[in-house]
């Protein structure tokens, strides 16, 4: 069989879903490990722990890994940053990311899941990989009674307001909860995905969030659901399991963080 082209360093947008389908990974592989850091992680310590952990995996020597953390409050860059969308660039740090997308958000309350994943031992099929990221947020919206979406013309999950004005369009206003922006390294991913639960949502404010201004950002607790992180991750992880497969807890705890 002939070895799949790589893509060695692509930076992937997501759009609309291809398949709900579950993205498992083949017979025998072991479960991916479950890592959540606690406090508040600088942008650039996670990123070196990506880079590592990807190449490691890539390799064959380290485990599927899905990270969970929070940063202190920044704005990262995806590759289609438009730098007219910095409205305030002096607010918080900047970060250049590598990853799919414009401009975002992270801070204090927002649920951040790096997800590194071999899709050679899964699918090398990057939509449906997005795909399943967009259905993992969802159903852990889900199990909290909020009903998420998605949108063709709009990257993330969104949910509707229609307790608000409708738009200038006379649609019903809507408002973004999730967002997603990923990268593949020799099919390894990488980024991930980020979970509003209770972050300022004022912080939102410095940019023009994924470059889409006609719509607004919540969390949980803006739609009245006071959860706990710690709640959000046990969904997360339920979810998670449903749509790739088993996990368990990290064999590595630092102990500084």
């Amino acid at each position: 069989m002939s070895p799949l082209p790589e893509p060695a360093e692509t930076p992937v947008s997501p759009r609309l879903a291809v398949s709900q389908e579950r993205f498992l990974a083949s017979t025998g592989s072991p479960a991916v490990e479950w890592t959540i850091w606690p406090g508040l992680t600088p942008y650039a310590d996670a990123v070196a722990f990506m880079d590592e952990r990807v190449a490691g995996i890539a390799e064959g020597i380290a485990p599927e890994t899905i990270l969970l953390l929070e940063h202190p409050a920044l704005y990262t860059a995806g590759t289609r940053a438009d730098a007219a969308d910095l409205v305030d660039p002096d607010r918080f740090p900047v970060h250049a990311s590598g990853r799919g997308g414009e401009y975002t958000y992270h801070g204090p309350g927002q649920r951040v899941a790096y997800v590194m994943l071999d899709l050679k031992r899964r699918r090398p099929d990057v939509r449906a990989f997005v795909s399943a990221l967009e259905h993992w947020i969802i159903a852990t919206l889900g199990d909290f009674q909020v009903r998420g979406e998605r949108r063709e013309d709009r990257v993330g999950v969104w949910v509707r307001r229609p307790e608000r004005p409708c738009a200038p369009d006379g649609s019903m206003a809507e408002d973004k909860i999730a967002a997603i922006g990923i990268r593949l390294r020799k099919w390894v991913t990488f980024h991930g995905i980020s979970l509003n639960v209770d972050p300022d949502l004022g912080h939102f404010s410095g940019i023009v969030p994924c470059g889409v201004s006609d719509h607004g950002v919540t969390s949980l607790v803006d739609l009245g659901l006071p959860v706990s992180m710690a709640e959000v991750d046990g969904a997360l992880r339920r979810q998670f399991e449903r749509v790739f497969g088993p996990t368990r807890p990290s064999s590595e705890i630092d102990e500084d963080r």
